[in-house]
């Protein structure tokens, strides 16, 4: 694994986990953590289990007992270190977003599909699929139960940001994160609606607003991760966006075409503090959920006798369900890092059998170009943009 941060710690957790719970084809061994600092890494892979560590991310790439290389580090380095590992022959997952420009993501895509073809896979890691409530929605709306889906409300709200005296930490510069609430967030909205509603989003027209322009720079030694650090007394300018708002058109797809969708991705919603939310709306019913209530699904079924309808709240925790029967009995609640071992476990399972994972890095590839698309209409007075 390549990065040794917070999304580093979520994905030790994955790894470490899934093969204790899961019965797995292969068992994976975590044998080298890559960070940037040699004490830091040390300590973090004595805490989560890696058996050895470097700063150097092309050892991991020049060892063959390596199989699988797990990128986590900021955006900008996505591009060079995973083609590098497939090119190597490492089966690759990298989080998301993808890269930090459609043209990167596009590479990444295209060496992804000449590695596939000698039987080297990638996958991109939009982990909230795997909550079960939302793997859940998905099936539903795939066998009909809402009929043709009409429209998509989407949000990530978040609060993080909110103190205009926080640190200007990597994910503020546009040079290491792409860009701000839009990529980091929203990517998640739209993976999660294109992934519900089994169809892509074909146009958008949005815009952009950066909240708070200045912001203290963090201390030297204290940029531990992109979320917090020690701040300095000097300022700096962000350089991304604070809050992205759009609409989009879907194209075709199986459950309807041509439907409207509303996103919104914030970090500075104040109460917010992980609200990742999706309603879809169909002609016979509709399916609503709420990562601040992962272990929750809400129905509406529009067939019901008037006297009966409403939203029914269904508690995802039941054997049936998708991912729970490895898990707890009925009722016992998951939380947001078993996200991360049903990745490990969806990852595992596909490379041992010689397919395809997904999401690939060509459907990571279709987010990137949403993404750019916005930032595109909203550059240009929120016209309307192909994706």
């Amino acid at each position: 694994m390549i990065g040794a941060g917070f999304m580093g710690a979520a994905h030790s957790q994955g790894w470490r986990v899934a093969p204790r719970f899961f019965e797995l084809s292969a068992t994976p061994e975590m044998a080298l953590l890559v960070g940037r600092d040699q004490e830091k890494t040390d300590s973090a892979a004595e805490k989560w289990g890696w058996a050895e560590t470097s700063i150097d991310w092309r050892e991991a790439i020049a060892r063959d007992d390596i199989d699988i290389v797990d990128i986590v580090t900021p955006g900008d380095s996505h591009a060079e270190i995973a083609i590098a590992a497939l090119e190597a022959g490492k089966h690759v997952l990298c989080e998301k977003p993808l890269a930090n420009t459609p043209e990167e993501a596009r590479a990444m895509a295209d060496a992804a599909a000449r590695a596939a073809a000698r039987g080297v896979y990638a996958m991109v890691g939009f982990t909230y699929r795997r909550v079960p409530a939302a793997t859940l929605a998905r099936d539903l709306v795939a066998a009909g139960r809402i009929g043709q889906v009409r429209q998509v409300r989407a949000a990530y709200l978040q609060d993080w940001l909110a103190d205009e005296n926080g640190p200007l930490t990597w994910r503020l510069q546009k040079d290491r994160a792409g860009s701000g609430a839009l990529g980091d967030i929203g990517a998640h909205a739209i993976d999660l609606a294109q992934y519900v509603t089994g169809t892509d989003i074909a146009s958008v027209s949005g815009t952009l607003e950066t909240i708070v322009a200045e912001r203290p720079l963090p201390v030297a030694d204290g940029a531990a991760h992109g979320l917090s650090a020690a701040a300095s007394a000097e300022r700096g300018v962000v350089t991304v966006d604070d809050l992205a708002l759009f609409t989009a058109r879907f194209g075709a797809g199986p459950h309807g075409s041509g439907f409207l969708g509303s996103f919104e991705a914030s970090r500075f919603s104040t109460g917010r503090k992980n609200a990742l939310r999706i309603e879809v709306s169909g002609s016979t019913g509709a399916i609503s959920f709420d990562l601040e209530n992962l272990n929750e699904l809400q129905i509406f079924d529009a067939t019901a006798p008037a006297e009966e309808q409403g939203f029914t709240r269904v508690l995802v925790t039941e054997p049936v369900h998708p991912y729970i029967a490895a898990w707890w009995p009925a009722g016992h609640m998951l939380g947001y890092e078993h996200g991360f071992s049903h990745q490990a476990r969806d990852f595992v399972e596909a490379v041992a059998a010689g397919v395809q994972p997904t999401p690939s890095f060509a459907d990571g590839l279709k987010v990137q170009q949403v993404l750019a698309a916005v930032e595109a209409s909203a550059g240009a007075d929120s016209a309307w943009r192909a994706v």
